[in-house]
């Protein structure tokens, strides 16, 4: 069996990206049926995380129907382990770093460089029930056309006590 380290890549990228769509969606459906979805609705509610370990746990449990359903689609469409196995890494890896980006944003969103405008936190501050769905990255509501931008930047915002990118709660 030949290794194509091309397919291998391809589904390490299409997992994250496939994880980055999902989290949307749920965080989204979260939003139109609150009444199933309690917990988010107290999360809004006390505005805080639950620390990265805790919400990597809510992820991976949260996502792991769907990555079973897409491994078992793979292994009938006759992807090798190799590119089963890219996507699962795929998955988990989104599932980390959302993690991690959404304690940041709740701790020190002022660290999400590589966000315009870190939507999770703004979702929570203004209120945006309807938009900024966003986690880790805005691109998904950019396409779906929810994405607000606001001005977030605070007094406190642009002057933020000196921590840095681990000095987040992690349990």
């Amino acid at each position: 069996m030949l290794i194509n380290i091309t397919q291998i890549i391809t589904a390490l990228i299409a997992g994250f990206l496939v994880a980055s769509l999902g989290e949307y969606w749920s965080h989204r459906l979260m939003h139109k049926f609150p009444k199933t979805c309690q917990f988010h609705v107290d999360h809004h509610a006390d505005g805080t995380g639950q620390g990265v370990v805790k919400e990597l746990r809510d992820y991976v449990l949260g996502g792991l129907p769907i990555l079973l359903l897409t491994i078992l689609v793979l292994d009938r469409i006759g992807a090798n382990s190799y590119i089963q196995i890219s996507w699962v890494i795929g998955c988990l890896s989104y599932a980390v770093f959302a993690a991690y980006a959404h304690q940041l944003q709740h701790d020190n969103p002022k660290l999400c460089f590589w966000l315009t405008m870190p939507v999770h936190y703004v979702h929570h501050e203004h209120h945006q029930w309807h938009h900024n769905f966003g986690i880790g990255v805005d691109w998904w509501d950019r396409i779906f056309r929810t994405y607000k931008l606001v001005n977030w930047q605070t007094e406190s915002q642009l002057h933020p006590e000196e921590r840095g990118y681990l000095q987040i709660r992690w349990w």
